[in-house]
């Protein structure tokens, strides 16, 4: 499989991606670095939300957000159980 064998290739072109055909000797180093980063940053993206969270109509049954939106954690707010 693959496909075909090397080919020559111009020495003069640079890529920002590294050229043809590379293998980076610390590429797991490279991508443990870039997965940590973008955990930094999704967690610190997260907190925000979470704190600017608003709700004005409390929910009528369990949603996701009651673990971590502050109205729920204060006491603010509550499930409204449904009326019949």
């Amino acid at each position: 499989m693959g496909g075909g064998a090397r080919f020559p290739y111009p020495k003069h072109v640079w890529s920002p991606a590294g050229g043809w055909w590379t293998r980076p000797s610390n590429w797991k180093m490279n991508t443990a670095v870039a997965a940590a980063g973008i955990g930094i940053v999704t967690y610190q993206t997260w907190k925000m939300s979470a704190d600017k969270e608003v709700r004005h109509n409390p929910p009528h049954k369990w949603i996701p957000s009651i673990l971590w939106a502050r109205q729920f954690k204060t006491g603010e707010l509550a499930i409204k159980p449904d009326d019949p």
